[in-house]
């Protein structure tokens, strides 16, 4: 079998979208369309991609870097000027090249690989991808043959009343063999009301010399539309989540309501886990089996164990492992790590900070750079002061301590193992192995103060 070669047209504006941004690095199910475009020609086997860079091209080249070649289209002259920007990178390929469109996310490995096999089954000089549309309109339709390959494309306006009936359009998509797509290039011109070089007028080239032309069809349409629009990129991202939802309650994710819970391409969910309403699972999530997440959850790039249960709560880059609590209004900061069995009661906020196994925050209490131990009990209003204006500064609580409420522990401060803090304590040294710290002045009542003051 021959290798299979990618070319991704990627240097287009956008300019429906409205955005300094490069429309194929606009997201869509957490991560950019090109992206989702890649790692399906990935799947359906390619061995090597070209990227065409051209608006933007900076920003495209770093968010792609390490996963493909990059070319540069200086100027826009078309989609046939495009790859051919490509050939001193591909002019000797011997085998198949596929060329995508950067701004179709919902592209498929199978889908792709379906396309690639039956171009080589084939024995076709150039093969497209075609879509069945409900509503064909402004869409080149494909006009076969009787034996099922390709006598042409004709564009919507250039058809007749007969071609306007079939629904089967050009989604712009191609596998070529290497050798006649480069020579058929040389012979493409910008003869044309746009001025451009147009790469489906190498098909016309191509079945002029007498090569077969065949087209596979895509058994479901949505997998080969385009994005030109942010509502075209909202609808985008509307069938992504709902594949991914399908996707997970297939593989034993129970989602209450599917409308309203929304989950990135690359997040995975473990089984019998639970998901409630206006959950957000972002990009680089883990969650692992048994956990009830939700409702009004929003978690960034953060690894759940098993058995964890989590509401009304915002985690980013942090772990949680398994047998946690996390109550309503916790909020998990970058570097967190909760270890096993911790609770976490209300309006909680934990900043790159270790909270050991089976410790307890109960509630409205700040952790910022703290080594807590286990089995540390933190009461309520206690607050880890980090910050002097300039540095920040860890805190380190030993197995075992017990900090009463309202406590303040000025860092840098160690509190060691059993050690007990006094309510209401501002603690600034290191409170040894199995001492009482009391930092509090002492109370004072002034008897008939209220009286005289009332007077």
């Amino acid at each position: 079998m021959s290798d299979l070669v990618t070319v991704i047209l990627a240097a287009g504006k956008g300019t429906r979208m409205k955005s300094a941004l490069p429309k194929v690095l606009h997201k869509a199910g957490g991560k950019a369309m090109v992206a989702h475009v890649l790692a399906a020609a990935k799947a359906a086997g390619a061995t090597r991609q070209i990227v065409v860079t051209g608006f933007g091209g900076d920003q495209v080249r770093e968010a792609l870097a390490g996963q493909a070649e990059f070319v540069t289209q200086t100027e826009q002259l078309g989609t046939g000027h495009a790859v051919k920007m490509t050939a001193p990178l591909l002019k000797d390929t011997q085998g198949t090249i596929m060329v995508l469109c950067g701004d179709t996310p919902l592209l498929t490995g199978a889908l792709l690989k379906k396309l690639y096999d039956e171009h080589i089954a084939a024995q076709a000089k150039a093969t497209v991808l075609t879509a069945v549309m409900p509503d064909a309109t402004g869409y080149g339709r494909i006009i076969r043959q009787a034996d099922g390959s390709v006598e042409k494309i004709v564009e919507h306006k250039d058809a007749t009343e007969a071609e306007r009936a079939v629904k089967e359009v050009n989604s712009g998509i191609y596998c070529f063999d290497a050798q006649a797509l480069f020579a058929a290039l040389e012979k493409v011109t910008n003869d044309n009301a746009q001025g451009e070089y147009y790469l489906p007028d190498v098909l016309g080239i191509l079945k002029k010399q007498g090569e077969r032309i065949w087209a596979v069809a895509a058994d479901d349409f949505e997998e080969t539309l385009g994005v030109n629009s942010r509502a075209q990129l909202a609808k985008a991202e509307h069938i992504l989540r709902q594949h991914k939802n399908e996707e997970l309650m297939a593989a034993g994710v129970s989602i209450i309501d599917p409308a309203t819970t929304f989950v990135d391409a690359d997040v995975e969910v473990g089984r019998d886990t639970v998901l409630y309403p206006m959950t957000y699972l972002e990009s680089g999530t883990v969650i692992g089996e048994n956990c009830e997440i939700g409702p009004s959850v929003r978690i960034q790039n953060t690894k759940i164990g098993n058995n964890v249960t989590g509401q009304f709560l915002y985690a980013h880059d942090a772990v949680v492992d398994d047998h946690v609590k996390l109550g309503q209004f916790v909020h998990l900061r970058p570097g967190t790590h909760i270890c096993e069995g911790v609770k976490i009661d209300n309006f909680i906020e934990v900043k790159n900070s270790t909270i050991g196994k089976g410790s307890k925050l109960p509630h409205l209490s700040y952790i910022g750079d703290c080594d807590m131990g286990e089995n540390v009990n933190m009461g309520c209003g206690t607050i880890t002061v980090n910050y002097d204006g300039k540095k920040k500064f860890r805190t380190k609580i030993g197995n075992n301590a017990f900090v009463g409420c309202n406590s303040n522990l000025v860092a840098p401060v160690t509190v060691e193992d059993g050690a007990y803090i006094a309510a209401g304590s501002t603690i600034t040294q290191t409170v040894p192995k199995d001492t009482l710290a009391v930092a509090r002045a002492r109370q004072k009542n002034i008897t008939g103060w209220v009286d005289k003051r009332k007077r």
